[in-house]
């Protein structure tokens, strides 16, 4: 105050004081905060440079999230080849044991086995996506980014895992079909005694069994099949009844659609390996990407730390010092008040 004079000692003494408890509210701050720089008026370069490797920091660490995103959808659609793939060799073991008979009823059994393992081929690849985004189906696309500008990054390309998308046809497709039925002309009766049928007809046994009739038969109450089929005028087939028994089916079985199916299976597992190694690949690239991220981040908190921590034993001590100094200043400011307290003693 303006009004109030010290002395020069006293005045000394006390810039001395307030200059130490400056250093202390200062030396205060640093120890509660830890940190040395806490705003730009501490060391403005530091400051910012440090705010700057914070912020990137913080934009990779949110990039983090969709890289780990895309290493679980490129790891669902690999889930999926997996399942497809032991769909496959499996459907090659049916097409195998197919080819490998020639029971027309066998062999259309088997075409029902394998048309239901490509049905679950196709589930397979329509569920095997994550958030929307499906590897397995044709026309999409995955995009990861590596960096806060956005200039890296990887685009993952779907692939049709799906039955058509592998090239496997139906086993009784129009064209393709292992074994089909096929409709003989003429009548057919149940045999039976007193009963005449016409050349060309048709008689079965009662079980199921079809015979061809070479020569009109007449008064079959004589003759039993079995003496027919010897003379000559019943033939042995291998058709069977349809459903109602009211016609001869033909079983006709084509050996080279059974080897064409053999030979796709076989295709579409190699390319279902193929895809695998492609989506392992890409998903080698995320992982590492995202292990770089990580570390980077790292050094970049570090960095920004190096500019704006403080040392806190460094800090304690200085604490220590100044409450010394404090003390000392605040001792030497009374004896200087001494002098000034003298002038009482004259009264």
């Amino acid at each position: 105050m303006a009004d109030i004079s010290l002395t020069a000692s006293m005045r000394s003494n006390l810039l001395s004081l307030q200059q130490t408890q400056s250093l202390m509210d200062t030396t205060q701050e640093r120890l509660s905060t830890g940190k040395k720089v806490n705003s730009a008026i501490d060391n403005p370069s530091s400051y910012y440079t440090a705010q700057s490797l914070t912020n990137r920091a913080s934009d990779l660490s949110s990039l983090l999230d969709s890289m780990g995103q895309a290493v679980q959808t490129i790891q669902a659609a690999n889930e999926g080849i997996e399942a497809i793939t032991e769909f496959a060799n499996q459907a090659k073991a049916i097409a195998t044991s197919a080819n490998d008979t020639s029971d027309g009823e066998s062999i259309k059994n088997y075409m029902s086995q394998f048309d239901e393992i490509l049905k679950q081929i196709d589930g397979i690849a329509k569920d095997s996506g994550y958030k929307g985004v499906n590897l397995l189906e044709k026309d999409q696309e995955l995009k990861v980014v590596f960096n806060e500008d956005r200039s890296s990054s990887l685009t993952v390309k779907s692939d049709d895992a799906s039955s058509e998308g592998l090239g496997l046809k139906s086993a009784s497709t129009t064209g393709s079909e292992w074994a089909k039925d096929v409709e003989q002309t003429g009548a057919v009766a149940k045999f039976a005694t007193k009963t005449q049928f016409a050349q060309n007809s048709f008689v079965y046994d009662g079980s199921g069994k079809v015979y061809k009739v070479a020569t009109a038969i007449q008064n079959t109450n004589e003759d039993s099949i079995e003496a027919l089929v010897e003379a000559g005028t019943l033939e042995e087939t291998d058709f069977v009844l349809n459903d109602d028994k009211s016609k001869a089916v033909d079983v006709t079985i084509n050996k080279d659609a059974i080897s064409n199916s053999i030979s796709e299976v076989e295709a579409a597992v190699s390319k279902l390996r193929n895809m695998a190694s492609v989506f392992g690949n890409n998903y080698s690239i995320v992982e590492n990407r995202e292990s770089f991220t990580e570390n980077l981040i790292n050094v970049l908190e570090e960095g920004a730390d190096k500019l704006t921590l403080a040392d806190m034993n460094e800090e304690s001590a200085n604490m220590l010092a100044l409450q010394t100094r404090q003390q000392l200043a605040i001792n030497s400011l009374s004896l200087a008040s001494q002098a000034a307290q003298s002038v009482l003693s004259l009264f």
